[in-house]
């Protein structure tokens, strides 16, 4: 029989959303963005925003993002778990950042000043163009042609978490300590005396599953499930997506990886809406699937 961790894994929905998506824990939230923030738009206080979005019009698909937040100054941070790679990822990055673009418009006498927007993305994969580049964080900006930047108002984060290698004895920041733990939170038995700071014993406090009621037990091992179900799916579809490409070509791979992991993921009972998102397919490719 397996023992439970002590500690939730903060890649599931349910575990991500305790930690950084309530009012409660909001100071954990805020020192963690903070960490990757430049010096002008660190955040001293926030609120949480409405987290779906839709277009400007009813044929306009909507945007639902993992958490939405806006600081004091009116900067706006979308902070996006993304735990499985997705082919089009980094299109769905720019779709989403629009979202907090259009919301700042206003009718009437405007100049069409814009408060910042930051979209933070903690990834459990390395995206393919970063495979052979060590940096953990990447952080992006509109440039021109000389590299300089464009509009500092707009700003990607993407943090690629399997290149975070540090052990604990190696931490030397803050980020490396959030880092670690989101790797490695739900594997400890204790609280590290290396992460003693104030801000982390939040943290534990509010990921430590034996002080959660039995409602909050169940819909965490309900998202526990999920997160291992899909991890389950993605191993057999990177074996079959893998071999494909091979033999058909690194495009073609790619596409029958998305094909295999919607097969898997229909046959786990994931929604055609999940699965479109989590492979860049279209919603009618995979009912497709499902007459095949």
């Amino acid at each position: 029989m397996s023992i439970e961790s002590k500690f939730i894994n903060p890649f599931t929905d349910y575990g991500f959303k305790r930690l950084f998506g309530t009012e409660a824990n909001k100071p954990l939230l805020i020192d963690f963005l903070n960490q990757f923030l430049p010096d002008q738009h660190q955040i001293a206080d926030l609120s949480y925003a409405r987290n779906e979005h839709l277009g400007t019009n009813e044929m306009d698909r909507k945007a639902v993002f993992d958490v939405y937040c806006i600081s004091r100054t009116g900067d706006r941070f979308v902070v996006e778990l993304q735990k499985a790679r997705q082919t089009y990822f980094k299109d769905r990055s720019i779709f989403y950042s629009s979202f907090p673009i259009q919301e700042q418009g206003q009718t009437g006498d405007w100049n069409f000043k814009l408060a910042a927007v930051y979209l933070i993305a903690i990834l459990n994969f390395v995206l393919p163009e970063n495979e052979l580049k060590p940096d953990v964080v990447s952080v992006v900006q509109l440039k021109d042609q000389h590299g300089r930047v464009f509009y500092d108002k707009l700003t990607f984060i993407y943090l690629e978490m399997p290149k975070f290698t540090k052990s604990i004895s190696q931490l030397e920041t803050q980020a490396d300590k959030w880092q670690y733990l989101f790797n490695n939170l739900d594997r400890l038995r204790m609280r590290p005396p290396e992460i003693k700071e104030g801000i982390f014993q939040q943290l534990f406090d509010a990921a430590e599953v034996a002080r959660f009621s039995k409602a909050e037990h169940d819909r965490y091992q309900q998202s526990l499930k999920q997160y291992r179900d899909l991890n389950n799916v993605l191993d057999y579809a990177e074996q079959q997506g893998n071999q494909r490409g091979y033999e058909r070509g690194i495009e073609e791979g790619m596409k029958q990886q998305a094909v295999a992991i919607a097969r898997n993921a229909l046959a786990k009972g994931f929604s055609t809406a999940d699965i479109a998102t989590l492979t860049g397919l279209s919603e009618d490719e995979i009912q497709e699937l499902t007459n095949t």
